[in-house]
């Protein structure tokens, strides 16, 4: 029955503590903003106020190639002291949210390198004010941001980025107000619990500086975060790829070259390939002047492609060509051996009867019929065509040249420029010759498959030890 009668007490007695104690905080607040000028920063009109900063993140929701930016959520903390808010110890503390925070004076804080911006209201504002009761205050909220961050691409997508997060007073200037961090870099809170899908966080620095404006100097806190962009989905969604279609275009190089339409068909699959890949490529970038990493695998593998398609093209050509020219010489010389027979067959036959073709006149009996005629039907056949010669050489058209000697002469050398040109020709002519004389004979169209095959997997493999240790080896 005691026991009962104790615990009655202590509970009424508990109960009148708490009505008191909301009593006393309400007066309390009255008393506060009874001449309270929200108009007036802390300290006004004395030493500068000291606002320290904290920051909590809570995630990175994306980050955008294109648009040059990225979004966080983060929880943004603000620390200062007004003595005109002292209404006790430092262990006695109010904590406040709802329109009453409006009543109190605080910071123009904002972030100079922000996009857009929006504060969470689920299930209400995400903001509010703690109150000491030594004048301290602690002033919080929650907002997701979108931040501005100019990237270098030119090692994309093997790429190192440096986005910073960039805090100011918009009007107070260091006359005013000095911003800082709370507790140097163990201001920035919780970043080993955050995780991006395409990059790694390997650092951060936390930044305090002066910057001078027209309108006077202000404190800038800056945080900047240094982001490692993970290759892996980029090896198998574009490198990769790019690999095994140049490889594809190689198999060309083991199918007959008779075969036309498989090895076109080969060819113009694996050039419109790699061209889809570096479309869908670009298509995720900004549109900038420079050459990016990626840029230059992609161009040289569409390179590799389009050279083993030209590949064919020369093998073709020359198989071709040659067969041509194979053609072009058997049937000149058929001609040349019908145009030799018809000239034996067109010979003197009978007695003393010369052909009507002067050419075509001997004295040497080609018919096996006039092998048995005597000496002096040759010594009256000589003597006839001694007679009978006709000069067939044509006549000799001298030029009469009337008037100066000269004339003519000055008339074909008197344009120098003309002159020059026909040297240059002459020379480029000249030279063309000899690079010609100078290159390889190719007997066998299959030599030249035969070379590639061994000179396209060097060369692609050539090309990749050089890009890859550059790109990722190198800082």
């Amino acid at each position: 029955m005691i026991q009962l009668l104790y615990i009655f007490i202590v509970r009424r007695s508990s109960q009148r503590m708490s009505a008191g104690r909301l009593k006393n905080a309400s007066v309390a607040i009255e008393d506060l903003l009874k001449e309270y000028d929200i108009r007036l920063r802390p300290s006004f009109g004395s030493e500068p106020l000291l606002l320290d900063i904290e920051i909590r993140l809570a995630s990175f929701d994306s980050i955008s190639e294109v648009n040059m930016d990225y979004t966080l959520t983060l929880y943004l903390n603000q620390y200062w002291r007004d003595d005109r808010l002292v209404f006790g110890n430092q262990s006695e503390e109010m904590t406040l949210t709802g329109e009453i925070i409006d009543k109190f004076w605080l910071p123009d804080t904002f972030f100079p390198n922000d996009k857009s911006a929006y504060l969470h209201d689920v299930t209400e504002k995400n903001k509010m004010i703690r109150l000491n009761g030594n004048g301290e205050i602690l002033y919080g909220m929650r907002f997701t941001s979108t931040l501005a961050c100019m990237m270098d691409l030119r090692r994309y997508p093997l790429d190192r980025q440096n986005c910073t997060v960039e805090v100011e007073s918009y009007g107070y200037t260091q006359a005013d107000v000095i911003m800082r961090w709370k507790n140097g870099r163990e201001s920035i809170l919780d970043l080993d619990k955050v995780q991006l899908p395409q990059f790694t966080i390997t650092g951060y620095d936390t930044i305090s500086y002066g910057l001078y404006l027209a309108t006077g100097v202000y404190q800038r806190l800056s945080l900047s975060f240094i982001l490692q962009r993970n290759i892996g989905y980029f090896l198998f969604q574009t490198y990769l790829p790019s690999i095994l279609i140049v490889m594809l275009s190689w198999v060309s190089f083991w199918i007959n070259h008779e075969a036309t339409s498989a090895r076109v068909a080969l060819g113009i699959t694996t050039v419109l390939t790699m061209t889809t890949i570096s479309t869908g490529v670009r298509s995720s970038l900004p549109r900038i002047s420079y050459v990016k990493a990626i840029d230059i695998y992609l161009v040289m593998c569409f390179v590799f492609v389009f050279a083993a398609l030209l590949e064919y093209a020369a093998v073709n050509y020359l198989y071709w060509g040659t067969r041509a020219k194979k053609r072009k010489r058997k049937k000149e010389e058929n001609h040349t051996k019908r145009e030799s027979h018809t000239d034996y067959e067109l010979v003197e036959e009978g007695g003393g009867r010369a052909s009507p073709i002067l050419s075509l006149r001997s004295c040497t009996p080609v018919n096996r019929r006039l092998t048995t005629a005597t000496t002096s039907f040759d010594e009256n056949c000589l003597t006839r065509r001694n007679n009978l010669m006709v000069d067939t050489q044509p006549p000799r058209i001298r030029p009469i040249l009337r008037g100066t000697p000269g004339f003519y002469s000055s008339i074909i050398n008197r344009n120098p420029r003309q002159q020059r040109m026909n040297r240059l020709l002459n020379h480029l002519r000249t030279r063309v010759v000899n690079i010609r004389h100078h290159i390889p004979h190719v007997q066998d169209v299959n030599d030249i498959d035969k070379w590639s095959r061994l000179c396209f997997p060097i060369l692609f493999i050539l090309f990749n030890a050089i890009y890859w240790p550059y790109y990722i080896a190198r800082p």
